[in-house]
Formats: structure tokens, C-alpha cells, sequence
């Protein structure tokens, strides 16, 4: 008996092991917003306690498996001695049984101690891993993407690698160009700073190697350094207020591309996509369980400075459902006066729309609208607000403000776990009579006043942290004078994400 209850005591022990266990891992979320020395230091203590543990365990066992033999033996003794001794072997055998298998659960359970150990040690061993040392005590996370652009082009284009505009054939072109890249490859910076007034604090950053002059001999393999986006954030839990560099956020979707990462897919064909300076607060408003109403409202970096004020935007939205395929609609505002000195101001303005709607669990369609005048800072009209009579510089030349409107719709198709699929079409109109104000009648220009692109891709992810990628874009610009020009452009894109 003395050796059940020996038993049962380390059975009592290994329950109370997989309780803090389990404890642990619910509780792992909540260390989230700890520094990661913190959490290192609390694992290997976690460690060093399960380490003493499972040492205290088997010597448990290995005494109960000494009781179990020495139990073994004891029948024979008895029932040599005494005639009533069979009753006495059968309860023996009995609770040699269940010392028996109570030492085999302890074993199992041991077993299950020590691979939970190993699981804590490797978690250790990766928190050291993936810890970016930085000037403060707070987490930061390196990440980025190794992308490889194999490319080619029938047509001329604007951009080889990540083109939107078809261009007029020059004397001496072929016809068509092919390449490779990695210029698009990107890295970004995350940290996760202190709470602060209740908000939690974090930051990041995003460049690319895209920062080239087009026409350069060398520019697909020399692309210079270029910022994307930066951003600080202060995040309560129906609040956030956003500061920095990043695209419009009444312009917040992209037609989804992992091969046109220079430039969005669709700039100039309907997408506002300018990354660009801005502070903006958002409130979020729960209407009912699946339901989200949100609002924003924020500044951005005046075109040009010499407004000497901000632009100003807004924007409202609506999600419901899950949050991995929710129902996502918005509306948003723009406005900023411009001023380009000598008396020349227009008033700058814009309305936008985005959707994202699931059809069915395997299908989405997403897209934007817009309709503006002077929206050149949001990338509009070939990034033009205004055009002008003379030269910008002269005092006496005139201005009008440039009229556009655009969109894009994309349709997503979730072939598989791995592979999804999508097809979009997008065009960009600033309007004509604007480009032609200040020309004279039977004039010809050459000003673009219509972009479409039109765009189908293959997206397969084998793994988390490996994208291959075949895209194929059919471009289509329209000018003034004499007319259209098209273009095709093919794609493979092969990235690993760290």
C-alpha cells in the first residue's frame, strides 16, 4: 500500500507539471508585449524547474520499480506458510498490477516531460536566433523579401522590370527586351516599443533597391537604395494613431502582385498608390458582433510646399465577418489648396471608394474608384495636378487644375492552400480637355490622357517562405496625338521571404 500511495503521489506530481504546462501555453501570447530578454530568462527558468522535476521522477520510478520487485517475490513466501495464503497472493498480484501499470503511466508521462523540455529548449534557441540587436532594450524584427525577376518585353515600356505605361518605339529599339533582376528585393525593420499611455508602441521601416534613374546601362543590377514606407504607431484597443510615410490610407488596397513591388501593380491605371508623409487617427466602433464601423481623419504632405498648409482626408469604413475573409467597404475624401506662387492657387479635391468582397469560400473580388481634380500628389494623372500655359517657373504663365478619374477591380481565385490565382483590369483617364486648355486649336500633342493595364497571375507558396510568381500585363496608352501604343510584359518572379 505504502507503494501505491508513493505512486499516486508521482502521479499527482506529473498532473501538476502538465498543468503548469499547459498554463504556460496559454499565457505565451500575453509575453508578446515583454521585452525578449524577459521572456528568454523566464523560459530557461521554466527549463531548470522541468529538469529538476523529471530528475525527481525517475528516481521515484526506479524506487517503485525496486517495491514492485521486492512485491513479486512476497506471494511466494506467504503461500508457502499458511493456507489461507491464496487470498493474500491474489490481492498481492492485484496491486502488484497496479503498481505496475501506475509506474508505466509515470513513464509515459516522463516521456511526455522530456519532449516538452526539448520543445521549451528550442524555443529558447530560437528567440536568440531571431533577436536583431538594437540602442534599445525592445524587440526588433528584421524581415524582408530575396526576389529574382525574370522578364521579358514586347513593346516599349516605361520601367523594364515593373512597367505601367506603353511608350512610343524609338528608332533604334528591337521590337522587345528581356532581363533579370533582383532589384525589387526588399527589407524591412520592426520594433515593438513601451506601452504608453495604454497604447502599444511600435515602428517600421521598408526599402527597396528600386532608387534608379530608367535608361541607366547598368540599372538592373545597380539599383540605388530607396525608403518605401515608415511609420509610428500608438495602438489602443479602438484606436490607433498612425504617423509617417506610407500609401494614402483612403487609397488602402493593391491589386495583389508579388512580381510589381517597384512601383503598385496599376499605378497610373487607376490605382493611388504615392507613398507619401501623413498623420492620420482612426476610431474603430463595434456595431454588433461581426461588425466594425471605422473612421479616419488626418493631414498629408501638401504638392506643393509652398501651400503652406497641409492636405486634408477622411475616410469611413465598414467590415463584417470572419477576420481571415471579412466584407470590407469604404468611402474617403480629399482636399488641399495649392499654391504656386504669383497668385496662381487651385483647389485640389478627390472621392474614393474600395471594396473587398468574398464570393464563397474560394473567390474575392477587390478593387477602387476615384474621382478628383489635382490629385497628383496621390499619384493621379501621371503624378500632374495642374497644367500650365508656360513655364512653371515664369510668374506669368496660367494654371488649371487636371481633372482625372480611374479605378481598378480584381477577381482572386483560391486554387488550393498554395496556389491562388487572380485577374484584374484597371484604367486611368485625366481628362482630355484639361491637357488641351492652353493648346491651340489643330495643335498635336503627345500628353497621355488614357492608361489601361490588364494583368493575370499564378501565385504558388510550396512553403511560408518561398513564392513563385508568373504574371503576364497587357498594356495600352493613349495620347493626344496620333494614338495608342501597346505593349506586353512577362513575368517570373522567385522570392524567399525572411
Amino acid at each position: 500500500m505504502m507503494t501505491k500511495r508513493k505512486s499516486d503521489s508521482g502521479a499527482k506530481k506529473c498532473v501538476v507539471v502538465l498543468l503548469v504546462l499547459g498554463l504556460y501555453a496559454l499565457d505565451t501570447p500575453l509575453l508578446a508585449g515583454q521585452g525578449l530578454e524577459e521572456k528568454v530568462r523566464e523560459l530557461t527558468q521554466e527549463v531548470e524547474q522541468l529538469k529538476a522535476m523529471i530528475l525527481e521522477l525517475r528516481a521515484e520510478i526506479s524506487k517503485s520499480t525496486a517495491e514492485t520487485r521486492d512485491v513479486r517475490f512476497e506471494p511466494r513466501r506467504v503461500s508457502s506458510g499458511s493456507g489461507s495464503g491464496s487470498s493474500i497472493v491474489e490481492s498481492q498480484e492485484r496491486e502488484t498490477v497496479s503498481v505496475t501499470d501506475s509506474n508505466l503511466r509515470q513513464e509515459e508521462r516522463l516521456a511526455q516531460l522530456e519532449e516538452n523540455q526539448q520543445l521549451l529548449q528550442d524555443r529558447i534557441e530560437e528567440q536568440h536566433q531571431t533577436k536583431v540587436e538594437s540602442a534599445s532594450k525592445y524587440r526588433t524584427k528584421l524581415s524582408g523579401l530575396v526576389m529574382l525577376n525574370i522578364f521579358g518585353n514586347r513593346g516599349r515600356v516605361e520601367h523594364e522590370e515593373d512597367p505601367n505605361l506603353a511608350l512610343r518605339p524609338g528608332p533604334t529599339d528591337t521590337g522587345g527586351t528581356m532581363g533579370l533582376s533582383a532589384i525589387q528585393s526588399q527589407v524591412g525593420l520592426e520594433t515593438y516599443g513601451p506601452t504608453f499611455g495604454g497604447a502599444r508602441t511600435s515602428g517600421g521601416l521598408q526599402f527597396d533597391f528600386y532608387g534608379f534613374s530608367p535608361g541607366s546601362p547598368y540599372s538592373s543590377s545597380w539599383g540605388d537604395v530607396r525608403l518605401r514606407t515608415a511609420s509610428v504607431r500608438l495602438d489602443w484597443p479602438r484606436t490607433s494613431v498612425v504617423v509617417g510615410q506610407d500609401a494614402p490610407f483612403i487609397s488602402p488596397l493593391s491589386p495583389t502582385s508579388v512580381v510589381s513591388l517597384g512601383y503598385p501593380a496599376f499605378s497610373y491605371a487607376g490605382n493611388l498608390w504615392t507613398w507619401i508623409p501623413q498623420a492620420s487617427i482612426e476610431h474603430r466602433l463595434n456595431v454588433s458582433e461581426r461588425g466594425t464601423f471605422s473612421f479616419q481623419g488626418g493631414i498629408m504632405d501638401p504638392v506643393p510646399r509652398s501651400s503652406k498648409q497641409p492636405s486634408y482626408a477622411t475616410r469611413v469604413g465598414w467590415s463584417y465577418g470572419d477576420t481571415d475573409r471579412p466584407l470590407r467597404l469604404g468611402i474617403g475624401g480629399f482636399y488641399g489648396r495649392q499654391n504656386y506662387g504669383a497668385g496662381r492657387t487651385d483647389d485640389g479635391w478627390g472621392a474614393t471608394a474600395d471594396w473587398l468582397v468574398p464570393l464563397g469560400n474560394r473567390f474575392g473580388l477587390s478593387g477602387e474608384f476615384f474621382r478628383g481634380r489635382a490629385l497628383g500628389s496621390l499619384g493621379a494623372a501621371l503624378s500632374r495636378s495642374v497644367v500650365f500655359s508656360g513655364s512653371e517657373t515664369d510668374p506669368s504663365s496660367s494654371i488649371v487644375g487636371l481633372n482625372s478619374v480611374g479605378g481598378w477591380a480584381q477577381l482572386s481565385f483560391k486554387a488550393s492552400s498554395t496556389v491562388d490565382v487572380n485577374a484584374a483590369y484597371g484604367e486611368e483617364q485625366p481628362y482630355r480637355r484639361d491637357l488641351l486648355f492652353f493648346t491651340p486649336p489643330g495643335t498635336s500633342s503627345s500628353a497621355i490622357y488614357r492608361n489601361r493595364n490588364g494583368m493575370f497571375n499564378i501565385i504558388y507558396r510550396p512553403r511560408t517562405d518561398l513564392i513563385f510568381s508568373l504574371e503576364y500585363r497587357r498594356l495600352r496608352t493613349w495620347r493626344v496625338s496620333p494614338g495608342a501604343e501597346n505593349a506586353g510584359h512577362l513575368n517570373l518572379g522567385i522570392g524567399v521571404l525572411f
